[in-house]
């Protein structure tokens, strides 16, 4: 193999896992470290920068860091159930705990530049955008058809999970930036729209349209038959205040999720969800089916609806046929029928959460703007760019529904393009992060960042009593961590971003490197191709996904190996190491958004 090139800031980059994970690429270990230090607002600023709704965030995300997290990993020999850190939950930690932040924000621009854009739907996509160019100069217009700012945050994630106060609280960030809000206007024609004279236009208008099911006895029986997401936003709205006793949920995914545990508390005593594939197929988070099943709501699969029963028009129940899952060579999966006789299960109400879909019935065939077969628009994938230059997407309504951090990460990516665009730049060409490395050591054996790797299991969330929290809407579940639970969550980071930096130059091949380390990840052995490599290390690299440190040739002829997978930036080489070829660097990372960092100093604007 050849030496590794640590110089390339994508090698570090992807060794902190979780940062790598996140869409938005927040600096995760960074602001952990914070957090254990009691530095909460610093903590909620590192956020902010990348993420915009850490409050938001904190109580809703995905979660897609926390797989990726190392923690994970290290401990599968050791236990049974290995828990990643609680990423989202300690980003919680830093908006609960922050002091007033108002005075760290971003001024509005004392001179506009000019440039105005809209921005259609109150989304977090479209806010990002809002929140990158704003402070610019540019005269950004959100454009709403509710009255508050938010969008799918607002209206279709129930308040027992995201109070109001922690949404208006955060999208007043960014509206306070000097940005116009149109609260209660409906853009109904693209034409129109353009012919306003915006230099750009984004729209992050989401995917607003629930997907029906076109069963026998779904027009006689509609009046109990609701579409999730519209019914959640009814919900939240106020328009919705009770729900039959016995209702079924149809769908597995996290608005189906919402939909039941909000059906519990608006008077549904018998509430089941019903799926056509097996639980582990199910689309919703882990966590999410968790709740629900904590919550006393049972998750029944393997079954098709075929039919809504009824009595001249009143709703009664719902037939289902019972499938199980076939696999063919390729491992495409297959739902078959058993045989077994239709399933009835009595209901009083149906709440239809099947997926959702992109509508876009006001943008004209004749703008330019291009659409695939299925509805969606026609983008350049990175740039969020349309056939049409100056208008953009991001968020659901470019490439389908996913959630709330990728929204972020696209409002982000579109105003970098919006800004290049505007600028004369190529809106491909992106700007390169910024990367810093720098030595963590302050005396021989002493760090600037706790390295003690401690055994602690991942520290449960508290809950709010299950029968207080199911007899109002309103009352959030999660109580977050405290100072104390958070300190002891933060000291589980394994601080991935602190690299151990090899110095071939000053190794005497002692070996001691190798006799301390508690996860034998470091190997002196003769180079190799990688698979023949990977062979002949101290502990098997079972995920050939991460990468291997290589050094340059030593005076023996042997190369240093070290298995980025299961290391624990412990820093213990560096302490051991009598010549100091092992040394711990912090490596942060941080994408540039939209700005004089993102252009060509040379180029002049458009």
């Amino acid at each position: 193999m050849q030496p590794t090139d640590i110089r390339n800031p994508d090698y570090f980059h992807k060794v902190v896992d979780c940062q790598w994970a996140c869409p938005a690429h927040t600096p995760v270990p960074e602001y952990i470290r914070l957090i254990a230090a009691g530095r909460y607002s610093d903590a909620y600023m590192v956020n902010w920068k990348s993420n915009v709704f850490p409050g938001i965030l904190g109580r809703t995300c995905d979660r897609p860091c926390e797989p990726a997290c190392r923690r994970g990993r290290v401990e599968e020999a050791q236990q049974e159930r290995p828990e990643p850190v609680a990423i989202c939950r300690l980003k919680r930690v830093a908006a609960d705990f922050k002091d007033d932040i108002s005075a760290r924000l971003p001024r509005p621009a004392a001179r506009p530049n000019g440039r105005r854009i809209a921005c259609v739907g109150a989304g977090p996509a479209s806010l990002t955008v809002a929140r990158d160019l704003a402070p610019l100069g540019y005269q950004v217009t959100v454009f709403d058809r509710d009255a508050r700012a938010g969008g799918m945050i607002r209206s279709q994630i129930p308040r027992f999970r995201l109070p109001a106060e922690v949404i208006d609280e955060e999208t007043g960030y960014v509206l306070s930036l000097g940005v116009e809000f149109r609260a209660g206007v409906e853009i109904s024609s693209m034409k129109s729209l353009l012919a306003e004279g915006y230099d750009a236009v984004f729209v992050g208008s989401g995917a607003p349209r629930g997907r029906d099911l076109d069963l026998p006895g779904r027009q006689e029986a509609a009046a109990n038959i609701r579409v999730g997401i519209e019914w959640l936003s009814s919900v939240s709205f106020g328009h919705v205040e009770k729900i039959g006793k016995r209702v079924i949920v149809l769908g597995g995914g996290n608005t189906a999720m919402d939909c039941c545990r909000t059906a519990r508390r608006l008077g549904g005593d018998s509430v089941k969800v019903i799926v056509r594939s097996g639980y582990d197929e199910m689309k919703a988070s882990p966590w999410e089916k968790e709740d629900a099943i904590h919550e006393g709501i049972p998750i029944l699969n393997f079954l098709v609806p075929k039919a809504f029963l009824h009595d001249n028009g009143k709703l009664t129940g719902m037939s289902f046929e019972k499938v199980r899952a076939e696999y063919d060579a390729k491992g495409r999966r297959n739902l078959v029928p058993t045989g077994e006789p239709d399933t009835i299960v009595e209901c009083d109400d149906v709440l239809i959460a099947v997926g959702q879909e992109n509508a876009f019935p006001w943008i004209e065939a004749d703008t330019g703007i291009e659409f695939d077969r299925w509805g969606m628009p026609v983008l350049d994938q990175v740039t969020l760019q349309s056939t049409l230059p100056r208008v953009f997407f991001g968020g659901d309504s470019a490439l389908g529904p996913k959630n709330i951090i990728w929204a972020v990460a696209h409002g982000h990516e579109a105003a970098v393009s919006i800004d290049r665009f505007l600028n004369g730049e190529d809106v491909r060409e992106r700007p390169a992060p910024g990367v810093n490395l720098v030595s963590q050591k302050m005396g021989i054996h002493e760090w600037s960042y706790d390295n003690e790797v401690a055994p602690e299991a991942r520290n449960k969330v508290p809950w709010r009593d299950i029968n207080k929290a199911l007899r109002d809407i309103k009352v959030e579940v999660e109580l977050g961590f405290d100072p104390a639970t958070a300190l002891k969550e933060a000291q589980r980071c394994l601080n991935c971003d602190v690299q151990t930096v090899f110095n071939a130059g000053q190794c005497i091949e002692c070996d001691a490197c190798v006799d301390i380390c508690p996860t034998d990840c470091i190997t002196f052995t003769a180079n190799g191709e990688e698979a023949d490599l990977r062979t002949r290390l101290r502990a098997p690299a079972r995920h050939t996904d991460q990468s291997l440190y290589v050094s340059p040739d030593l005076k023996t002829g042997r190369v240093m190996v070290k298995d980025e997978d299961v290391c624990l930036h412990c820093g213990l080489c560096a302490e051991r190491c009598p010549t100091g070829a092992w040394d711990m660097h912090k490596f942060l990372l941080t994408m540039t958004h939209a700005g004089p960092g993102c252009r060509t100093p040379q180029r002049k604007a458009a």
